[in-house]
């Protein structure tokens, strides 16, 4: 078994901010011309996400207005009590979603579906550049 570690960085704007990374994770695998491996990407960090969508601008502002209903960015929550960085929802967030997503690649293509892409989601009140850590193993 081969391990290889890619990374790569995105500028956000925070605030639930979804961005498509289909293609910098495409990039970054197809570099090494595999046919078969599995391929981990992650975020580090408790207010950031990685998922799969279908990225179009009606679902990008469906997933926005749910999340804003299930942990409202205007609450007060217990962690900003604490800290008083007013980012609690962004922490609840991000735990929902999660930081992971795996991606089989098969015959040297990434396995996703005709509409899914990754994204990364900024949950913080502020902009962030944000460190993607690709794990490939094969």
């Amino acid at each position: 078994m081969t391990i290889i570690n890619e990374n790569f960085t995105i500028h956000t704007e925070g605030h639930t901010d979804i961005i498509d990374i289909t293609k910098n994770v495409q990039n970054a695998v197809y570099r090494h011309s595999l046919k078969d491996a599995l391929v981990t990407v992650h975020i580090a960090g408790s207010t950031a996400a990685i998922t799969t969508i279908e990225y179009e601008d009606g679902l990008v502002k469906d997933l926005y207005e749910v999340l804003e209903k299930i942990a409202p960015a205007g609450e007060t929550y217990h962690h900003d009590d604490l800290w008083h960085d007013g980012n609690g929802y962004a922490h609840i967030r991000a735990a929902l979603i999660g930081n992971s997503v795996f991606v089989p690649l098969i015959n040297g293509a990434l396995n996703l579906g005709t509409w899914q892409q990754i994204v990364l989601i900024d949950f913080d009140n502020k902009p962030r550049l944000r460190n993607i850590c690709l794990q490939i193993v094969y």
